[in-house]
């Protein structure tokens, strides 16, 4: 019998589920369509919900709602299908960002399409073509980890850290996409830039991107980048709903 999915216990704050002890995209799917329903069920002892790469988290205050009064819940909603194979949560939009990739502004396209075993022109082709999947929100707030990519992209980190890239900054390493929210450092490789802000404070909505949306980069030049980073924070992003 499989280890997975397990219930455990977070201190006292909270029960996280994981679906697997890895990155997949069956878990990722699993733990966001997981995270769907209980928001549907609206349960009153859980004040907030979020997912990661493959677990999903049930924010519950374990001093007034012991453990095990949840736990038999849990494990009867997760019999209850196969989460593997669940759907995705309806509401969710597909993106198109507009983006340059390469030139000085994304400088590293060029030795990411090396470790990736392509040339720059089928890297370039291979990332606008792919479709990623936000597969979860972390390390600071609003930014997505955005994927699969296709196996080729299964490449690593950077041995020494950049000591900054700008805010819509697009990296790609280990078969995934970070879309930068804020300036900072990162091991990974720079491989287009957008003027796209996945969060912004001073919007009505400071969060723009859920976990389950899907993104397309759309190719531009840079003279066509810094007209957009005139504009707002939306940086000519565009969405349609997904069925």
């Amino acid at each position: 019998m499989s280890e997975f999915p397990k219930i455990a216990p977070i201190g006292l704050t909270g029960i996280v589920v994981t679906f697997a002890g890895a990155m997949s995209d069956r878990a990722n799917m699993a733990a966001i369509a997981f995270r769907a329903t209980l928001d549907a069920e609206d349960w009153p002892e859980i004040s907030e919900t979020s997912s990661t790469l493959v677990s999903t988290f049930l924010a519950v205050d374990l001093v007034d709602t012991p453990f095990e009064d949840l736990h038999a819940r849990l494990i009867a909603l997760l019999a209850s299908k196969d989460w593997y194979s669940a759907a995705l949560p309806s509401g969710r939009k597909l993106w198109t960002l507009p983006t340059c990739f390469g030139t000085k502004r994304a400088p590293q396209l060029e030795e990411a399409a090396q470790a990736a075993g392509l040339t720059a022109k089928q890297a370039l082709t291979s990332l606008a073509n792919s479709r990623p999947r936000v597969i979860t929100l972390g390390y600071a707030p609003g930014q997505p980890y955005l994927g699969p990519l296709d196996p080729e992209w299964n490449i690593p980190r950077q041995s020494e850290l950049t000591p900054q890239v700008p805010a819509g900054a697009l990296v790609v390493a280990i078969q995934q996409f970070v879309l930068f929210t804020a300036p900072m450092p990162t091991g990974w490789r720079h491989v287009g830039q957008t003027a796209f802000l996945p969060f912004d404070a001073h919007r009505d909505t400071p969060v723009l991107l859920t976990p389950g949306d899907e993104i397309r980069f759309a190719p531009i030049e840079e003279a066509e980048l810094t007209a957009l980073e005139a504009t707002d924070s939306l940086g000519g992003a565009t969405w349609e709903a997904l069925p």
